[in-house]
């Protein structure tokens, strides 16, 4: 049994505490998830404009979900996951509402908070060059490199054909070979 007066002495405590209804052990799951949710909803939308509302909901879809989660695998892994989802719902629900507005390249990502300042530099950078191919493929690559789903997977996550995915996968990857081999020429 957990006390409430230890800390809590890994993710699936605090989870498993925050299933019981332990407030503190929620917000510790919360808060150990929000930089990485947040990274990876910007990693899959282009711009700024909607991040925080696609983050905030797949807090909540995550925060719905935790007494699902088996303890299969990491606990970040499986928010991985439910993040993807819920990103992927929001763009099909807003697609619906209206046409897709391309809205600049504010490149803001929550640094982890044990990142070197290059480490952030880099992921700006990257976040910069996704911004430049198509979602489809941005979301393979996203999906495939970052998250580390299989291109089954995807498939099943995307609802298409795996030799779809895989071609958005091989076509993303030279695009950005392109990109980043033309940014220092």
């Amino acid at each position: 049994m957990l006390s409430r007066d230890r800390p809590m002495s890994s993710a699936e405590d605090a989870r498993l505490a925050a299933v019981r209804g332990d407030r503190k052990a929620l917000e510790v799951v919360v808060a150990g998830l929000l930089p990485r949710v947040r990274n990876l909803v910007r990693y899959l939308v282009r711009g700024d404009a909607d991040v925080d509302d696609i983050a905030q909901e797949a807090l909540v879809a995550i925060i719905g979900g935790l007494p699902s989660h088996r303890g299969d695998g990491p606990l970040s892994a499986w928010a991985d996951r439910v993040t993807a989802r819920a990103t992927f719902a929001y763009l099909r629900r807003s697609r619906r509402a209206r046409s897709q507005v391309e809205s600049g390249a504010d490149l803001s990502v929550v640094p982890a908070p044990d990142s070197p300042p290059d480490e952030y530099a880099a992921r700006r950078h990257a976040v910069g060059l996704l911004d430049q191919i198509p979602d489809d493929q941005r979301h393979a690559l996203v999906l495939h490199h970052v998250v580390g789903m299989s291109v089954p997977e995807i498939a099943t996550v995307v609802g298409l054909p795996f030799e779809t995915v895989r071609s958005r996968l091989r076509i993303g990857m030279g695009k950005l070979r392109g990109l980043h081999g033309g940014v220092g020429e």
